[in-house]
């Protein structure tokens, strides 16, 4: 017997879908920010993209509920040791993406974000001991050959689009293992690799490479700090979705970022995209299809 949403629900699911949806475009469209920056060194746009995603996150908490996000998440010793190792897969991944990004492989980096819920899945067969379903291994397989066939083509694998891939998956395995608070785990997270950015940071302006405070010109300091918000907005917009509106169209919609991703490699970074390579993709992209036509089979079900 199926439960009857009130009105109030219907607005909440409504608005869930809408802030959902509207984080996924923010991210596919997110490489053309980072791509103003390429006069910054990329482990510099990394160091200032922690420490004021830090700032923002956790000033963000303390307003809205002081210590309590803290207290929380310190009550677990477990969970904090477990948001220090995943700090150190987001903090990878999102340093081979900003360089990505800015060296010319926009396309590769929507690869990995296709690959990435196929990762997951393995990863949770090899760790978790999960059960896959036929129509999941065909979809394995399926994503397995595009990746087959595309380091065939190249003559090497696709290492950025694994490396972010498999960082991204290794996070999210290490985040599902532990019952934290999505924004507060992020807010630990960005605290332990705040001091190790700002030191980073601080060395570098002492004649290593650093040119914050006007040397890479006033645009691109205004646009470092307002990284934290680029990277930090659409987590809590994230956040905010995925309590109001089913997983399985979570699933769906996350395919928005890496679609924008490579229509922006193709069209607005011209990047190369053969026969050849759009064979590799459309193996990927049949496997996602069978992969997200179970799910909601499931779903319904």
């Amino acid at each position: 017997m199926s439960a009857v949403l009130t009105s109030e629900q219907e607005q909440e699911q409504r608005r869930g879908f809408a802030v959902t949806a509207f984080t996924f475009v923010l991210w596919g469209l997110v490489p053309v920010y980072w791509h103003l920056l390429r006069e910054v060194p990329s482990f510099q746009i990394i160091a200032h993209r922690i420490i004021w995603s830090t700032v923002l996150v956790v000033g963000w908490l303390l307003l809205s509920s002081r210590l309590r996000w803290w207290k929380a998440v310190a009550a677990q010793p477990r969970a904090l040791a477990t948001l220090a190792v995943s700090s150190l897969a987001i903090a990878f991944n999102w340093g081979l993406y900003i360089w990505a990004i800015n060296a010319g492989h926009v396309i590769d980096t929507s690869l990995g974000y296709f690959i990435n819920p196929l990762v997951s899945v393995v990863l949770g067969v090899v760790v978790l001991k999960e059960r896959l379903r036929r129509l999941q291994w065909l979809a394995v397989a399926c994503a397995s050959a595009g990746v087959g066939w595309l380091t065939w083509q190249a003559g090497a694998p696709p290492w950025i689009a694994l490396g972010l891939a498999g960082s991204f998956g290794l996070y999210g395995l290490l985040r599902k293992l532990i019952s934290v608070d999505p924004v507060a785990g992020l807010a630990v997270e960005s605290l332990y690799l705040f001091l190790p950015a700002l030191g980073f940071a601080l060395w570098s302006e002492n004649g290593h490479g650093g040119a914050f405070f006007g040397g890479w010109g006033w645009r691109n300091d205004l646009l470092l700090v307002f990284g934290g918000v680029v990277t930090a907005a659409p987590l809590i917009g994230f956040a905010y979705g995925v309590k109001r509106i089913a997983l399985s169209t979570v699933g769906v919609l996350q395919f928005i970022a890496p679609s924008l991703g490579l229509v922006l490699g193709v069209f607005f970074f011209n990047e190369p995209f053969d026969g050849a390579r759009a064979t590799g993709f459309i193996a990927i992209w049949i496997g996602l299809g069978l992969f997200v036509f179970d799910g909601l089979r499931r779903a319904r079900r």
